[in-house]
Formats: C-alpha cells, sequence, structure tokens
C-alpha cells in the first residue's frame, strides 16, 4: 500500500505540473493589478488554455486522494516538491526549451534529497480519523497563519518579498486541503458516498483549496519564480508534515536520523532555488516583447516571446521580473 501511495503521489505531481505550465501560460494573457483581484479568476475562466490547466488539476486531485488513501499524509505530500522539476521539463518539451547541464543538477538535488529525507524520516503509522479539538487546533493556526501571510502581502509592491509571502500562504492552504482531503477520502472508502457527502470534511477542503489556488495564481503575478516557488515547494512538504504528526499521529524517526533529513531538505531547497533562478535567467536572455502604448486587454493576443515562457508574470518584460 505505501508503494501504490508514492505512484499515485507520483503521478498527482506529474498532473499538477502540467496543470501549472498551462496555467502560467493562461496569466501572460490576463490584466496585472497591484491588488487582489476577483476578476481575476473570471478572466481566467474564460481563457480555454487555463481550462486545460484547471484539468490537469483536477486529475492530480484525484491521483492525490487515492494517494491520500493508501499511504501517510507525511509521505504522500513531500513528494508533491517533484512538481518544480516535472514543470519544468515539461515546460522545456511543449515550448522546445534545452535544460542546461545546471539545470538537471537541481533536478538531481531535488529528487536526492527528497529520497533521503523521506528514507531518513520513514513516516509510518497514524489515526485514520482525527479528533475534532486537534481539527480546530489546525485550521485556526493554519487559517490565521494565511491571514497574516497575505496582509503581508497586500502591504509590499509587487515584488519577490510578495510573492514570496503569496506562495507561502498558498502552501499552507494545499498542506490543510490535502489534510482534510485524507479525511474525507478515507469517510468515502469506508462509508460511502452518502457519509462522503455529509461530510464537514469534503466541503472543507474544497472550499480551502479554491482559496489556496487564488493566493498561487496572485502569486504568480505578484513577482518572480525564485521567489514565490521555494517558499510553495518546501511549505507545502514541511506544512504537510506537520499536519500529519499532529493530526493523524504519524510518527517520523528522529535523534541522529535528524542529520540526514536536514541535509535532505537542504538539497531540495537548493535544487528548487536552482530551477527557478534557471527559469527567471531563461525569460531575462530573451528579446523584449514589442508592445502598443494601449493597456494589455483580454482580447490582446500575447507576443512571441511572452507566449514562450510560462512562468513571466503577464503584463511584465523579464527584465522587470529580475
Amino acid at each position: 500500500m505505501a508503494m501504490l501511495s508514492v505512484v499515485f503521489a507520483v503521478l498527482a505531481a506529474v498532473s499538477n505540473a502540467l496543470g501549472t505550465v498551462l496555467q502560467r501560460r493562461a496569466a501572460l494573457i490576463v490584466p496585472q493589478s497591484d491588488g487582489f483581484r476577483l476578476q481575476l479568476m473570471w478572466d481566467l475562466l474564460r481563457t480555454p488554455v487555463w481550462a486545460f490547466g484547471i484539468l490537469g488539476v483536477i486529475m492530480a486531485a484525484i491521483f492525490q486522494g487515492l494517494a491520500l488513501v493508501t499511504g501517510p499524509l507525511a509521505v504522500v505530500q513531500p513528494i508533491f516538491v517533484l512538481e518544480l522539476p516535472f514543470a519544468l521539463l515539461i515546460s522545456g518539451l511543449v515550448f522546445r526549451k534545452r535544460m542546461p547541464g545546471r539545470g538537471w543538477l537541481s533536478v538531481g538535488g531535488i529528487v536526492v534529497g527528497l529520497g533521503t529525507a523521506l528514507a531518513a524520516a520513514a513516516p509510518s503509522g497514524g489515526e485514520l480519523q482525527p479528533p475534532m479539538a486537534l481539527w480546530v487546533l489546525a485550521l485556526a493556526s493554519c487559517g490565521g497563519a494565511i491571514v497574516l501571510l497575505a496582509g503581508a502581502a497586500l502591504k509590499r509592491p509587487i515584488g519577490p518579498a510578495r510573492a514570496a509571502f503569496l506562495g507561502t500562504a498558498a502552501a499552507i492552504g494545499y498542506a490543510l486541503t490535502a489534510a482534510l482531503m485524507k479525511s474525507a477520502t478515507d469517510t468515502l472508502d469506508h462509508r460511502g458516498v452518502t457519509a462522503f457527502f455529509l461530510s464537514w470534511e469534503t466541503y472543507a477542503f474544497a472550499a480551502v483549496g479554491v482559496c489556496a489556488l487564488f493566493l498561487l495564481e496572485n502569486a504568480m503575478q505578484a513577482g518572480p519564480l525564485v521567489a514565490s516557488q521555494p517558499a510553495l515547494t518546501l511549505g507545502d512538504a514541511l506544512i504537510s508534515l506537520s499536519l500529519g504528526v499532529t493530526l493523524y499521529a504519524e510518527s517520523v524517526r528522529t535523534g541522529w536520523w535528524l542529520v540526514p533529513e536536514v541535509f535532505g531538505t537542504g538539497l531540495v531547497l537548493l535544487g528548487a532555488v536552482g530551477l527557478s533562478r534557471l527559469e527567471t535567467q531563461n525569460q531575462s536572455e530573451e528579446p523584449e516583447p514589442e508592445t502598443q502604448p494601449e493597456p494589455v486587454g483580454l482580447d490582446a493576443a500575447p507576443s512571441a516571446e511572452d507566449a514562450s515562457s510560462p512562468t513571466a508574470a503577464p503584463g511584465r518584460t523579464a527584465n522587470q521580473q529580475n
């Protein structure tokens, strides 16, 4: 069952990576704003490529649910750090960009680091359903942190700091979504469809997931990938590990095992930063697109340079992003 959950988690990471590439492509088309913009979601809904990206996200959610029902939260969610290398590899295939040697080194760092950290931690065990008291604590803690981070982001102009705050807030939202989804899928597995739709966790993970998606879309527009992606990548993994231990009583090895765990986490961080910097550098090396003096609207098509960069923020040149 543990190996099956790993396979499902990897498939979820691949599907989410494909969805992310398409969502970033769609983000080039819609207008940018200095504040949170609810109109952003409506603009994206009217963009076909974004709809295909959401289809990838839906498939990722299905695979994630299968992974969570067959394995510990502390195993499944950290595997999602593979989304970043998968996203850049898929982007290279779709947009015909060659991955340089240092990019492959970063990919290797993420894979080796993830394997080292998970092997050392060896998450296992856990309860099927957490008590309500722990749910209240988790919801209050995660919800409060998301509000504080979003508020801090709004006080800062578009740039790396704002992107990092929003990326971290989205990571907390996705980790909490996974914790709620694990409870809901267990209800579906053991008590059937009726109990699943009567469970409060079902509607809670849907609501929190939508909020996390909203934060992620704004993080994509708020600043460079090198600022938001490492926060999203490591934040989701570490917070999910914490929720697995505190909510579901999953156990991880401590003592001297902390040394390889920290070492593996460090490799993941270095790999994530390296890949993010590589993508930002690729954007900065592209020629600056020609723009019209009129504001960009929904009917305006992206330039050829913009269309080839799935991670560039809309309405800004690559040099501005850096």
